[in-house]
């Protein structure tokens, strides 16, 4: 099973913004059954985040989705457009198992390491994502375009920027969960060691 990040909305909106942010992380849960880790494990399989396209569609243990909405203040100047400030609201959410049931002791223990192994992981992906906003406004601040008093050869050209930061963004994700879950990855590991107890 593998972590998926789902695409980003940008939001254009004209109105001042300050330089200075912060995401919004949030984690929710969904809950699984069992009494040992392998019956833990199978309700996963069973109850974990469905993703994907319609028909295509596959159930993961954990995943990462984000919302990312901007205020942007594109301010014509004469001929030129200036876009001054590039503002993001960022809401990242992180979906994660967790047991409705008491569990014993032992077994809460190898939860609790499975667990922190997940949020971890999900971590990475959240962090590739503030990333991308950083870089989005270190490329929008300041953007100007001759000849542009309607501002529209500024917002093509963020449009470009978006496009192509996106695609490189969900392949790095993609990148990550391939070595992650691949041989000797540390999440193969991680499962490995929930499921034998090591």
């Amino acid at each position: 099973m593998k972590t998926a990040l789902l695409l980003f909305a940008a939001l254009l909106l004209s109105t001042p913004a300050s330089a200075d942010w912060k995401p919004i992380e949030k984690i929710e849960t969904y809950a699984v059954s069992g009494q040992s880790a392998e019956q833990l494990y199978l309700s996963i399989g069973e109850k974990g985040p469905a993703v994907g396209t319609a028909g295509n569609e596959r159930r993961v243990i954990a995943h990462t989705f984000f919302k990312l909405t901007w205020q942007r203040d594109y301010q014509p100047q004469g001929e030129t457009c200036v876009l001054k400030t590039a503002r993001p609201r960022l809401i990242i959410t992180y979906t994660l198992p967790k047991p409705a049931g008491k569990l014993s002791p032992a077994l809460q223990a190898r939860w609790d390491a499975f667990a922190a192994g997940l949020i971890a992981h999900e971590k990475v992906h959240g962090a590739d994502i503030i990333d991308m906003v950083d870089k989005i406004i270190a490329f929008s601040t300041g953007l100007t375009a001759q000849n542009d008093p309607g501002c529209k050869k500024v917002r093509a050209e963020l449009t470009q920027y978006l496009d192509q930061l996106s695609k490189a963004q969900r392949q790095g994700s993609r990148n990550f969960d391939k070595v992650e879950f691949g041989k000797d990855g540390n999440m193969l590991k991680l499962i490995a060691a929930f499921l034998g107890g090591g």
